[in-house]
């Protein structure tokens, strides 16, 4: 009979630890540069042990170790840290090359030394002060330039408030003019009920629709219309060309995106030569008046991996130093907060903190050379699409990179995710270079699903107006040149490209506007 009694039983499991550091790491890998640069600035908020290495500024003294950043414990030296040098790799198609340090991020391998070694030193400095000479202040370390205290242009809202003083008198009129200015969305459209603010203002409908006619001749052209009808029409009452003929041709637009010639022809009453006119006059138009008055600046994307071909053909990779946290640890303020009696629960934050700095700065820079290292077998992998086009974009998924380099999968993807290299053909996500397989007849090598897209646009883009090109026609041409792929996948990625059928693409080339 079993007795039921407490017992000792002895083990052996193994378990991963997701520690702070390593989620930390992780993290760091997958954002972008932005989105580091954000989380360094948090960083440097909350451990008074961090600084900026900022170009230029006075680096410590030459007699004061860094704590922890000697070469020994760090895979690297310290002008990789601080932007003296550029971390370049030279990659060549037909060798093999890697760099000296450790590229793979070791998470294991975490500093773990206490923070009361501290190094001693001088007194540390404080960059950008307030200068004061003579009763004058000198702005030579202000951040702000004097180009940033000019005044900015006026958005679309206050444009359309200063002709609302102007051009209303009565007080209940300028604010029903107000509000609707405030109903405004960006493209220069009111798409909220007019009725719901009568009704919130407890104004009669006619007296909000009669503001709203006067709104509608403001500055820019078609503003604060309702619909795309409403807004070209008040652009070409403005240029005084809304006759009978072009308000039928506004009332058929849907007829007009067809390129349906004979049925407009027919419906505004006049001949081919009249439509051609009438269609040049309304693509003269802007459709988003708002949009043009207060546009914002595209930004570009800044790369993270930069490339270019070196006098011998090969390739070289280099990280966009540009993009590069720059941080070290404030050795100087860690030799002052290091003298004198403290308590051990001073000791215990300062240890902390330093542990934290070193981490911070060992992270960075194996999420730097992480990056690298998968660029340049991206580079070497896709040599062909870098010299010859996308037609050479030869197919590739994250495990070839994860193997080629001995990484995980997820550590490439986390790699891959919002970082850019820039190329001799542009500016692509790393992500862009690794396309699905599209099988070749005769079962040569494999097609990228990309360089497939990319044939089958130029197929259509040279077609003649008299020879267009049908989804079953394109199957045939593709099949001629090795690539074996069915017509419901060209169907796909034609409209994923949003390119029309054959029967509108000819309607639109036949068409006399």
């Amino acid at each position: 009979m079993n007795r039921l009694a407490p017992r000792l039983d002895l083990r052996q499991t193994q378990q991963l630890v997701m520690t702070p550091q390593l989620q930390q790491a992780i993290k760091l890998l997958q954002l972008s540069n932005l989105e580091v640069a954000q989380f360094v600035e948090e960083e440097l908020a909350q451990n008074p042990l961090l600084e900026r290495d900022e170009p230029g500024a006075e680096s410590a003294a030459p007699d004061m170790e860094r704590p922890e950043l000697a070469a020994s414990d760090v895979p690297t030296d310290e002008r990789h840290l601080n932007g003296e040098d550029r971390i370049v790799e030279r990659v060549d198609s037909k060798t093999e090359t890697t760099g000296d340090a450790p590229l793979d991020v070791d998470y294991d391998n975490s500093y773990s030394r206490g923070g009361d070694e501290a190094a001693t030193g001088g007194e540390g400095e404080f960059l950008g002060e307030w200068k004061g000479t003579g009763g004058r202040s000198d702005f030579e370390d202000s951040e702000f330039g004097l180009e940033q205290t000019l005044q900015k242009p006026k958005s679309l809202r206050e444009h359309l408030l200063d002709q609302v003083g102007v051009d209303f008198a009565d007080p209940v009129d300028r604010v029903i003019a107000a509000r609707l200015v405030d109903l405004m969305e960006d493209s220069g459209y009111i798409s909220a009920d007019i009725g719901e603010l009568a009704d919130k203002l407890d104004i009669d409908l006619p007296r909000v629709e009669t503001v709203l006619k006067r709104c509608q001749k403001f500055d820019p052209p078609g503003i604060m219309a309702r619909t795309l009808k409403e807004c070209l029409s008040l652009q070409l009452a403005e240029r005084n060309r809304l006759d009978p003929a072009m308000a039928t041709l506004l009332d058929h637009l849907e007829l007009l995106a067809k390129r349906d010639a004979t049925a407009l022809c027919r419906l505004c009453g006049v001949d081919a030569e009249d439509l051609t006119d009438m269609v040049a006059e309304i693509r003269s138009l802007d459709p988003k008046p708002g949009l043009a008055f207060d546009g914002a600046e595209a930004q570009p994307v800044v790369p993270d991996v930069l490339m270019r071909l070196a006098p011998d053909k090969s390739w070289i990779v280099e990280l966009n130093q540009d993009t590069l946290p720059r941080v070290l640890v404030n050795t100087r303020y860690l030799a002052r907060v290091n003298v004198g009696q403290r308590t051990k629960s001073d000791k215990e934050f300062i240890a902390e903190r330093l542990h934290s700095a070193n981490w911070l700065v060992k992270s960075l820079h194996q999420r730097a050379q992480t990056i690298l290292k998968v660029s340049i077998e991206i580079v070497r992998q896709q040599d062909a699409f870098f010299r010859n086009g996308v037609r050479h974009l030869k197919p590739l998924v994250l495990r070839d990179i994860a193997e080629a380099i001995d990484m995980h999968e997820s550590t490439v993807s986390r790699v891959t995710t919002n970082k850019f290299i820039a190329t001799p053909h542009g500016i692509f996500e790393l992500k862009y270079f690794f396309t699905s397989a599209i099988p070749a007849s005769g079962g040569g090598e494999a097609h990228s699903a990309e360089a497939v897209r990319h044939r089958i646009k130029s197929l259509i883009d040279a077609e003649k107006p008299d020879e267009i090109l049908s989804d079953d026609r394109i199957v045939e041409l593709l099949k001629a040149d090795g690539i074996d792929i069915a017509r419901r996948t060209v169907a796909k990625y034609r409209e994923a490209m949003s390119i029309a059928s054959s029967v509108q693409r000819r309607r639109e080339k036949t068409a006399a506007f």
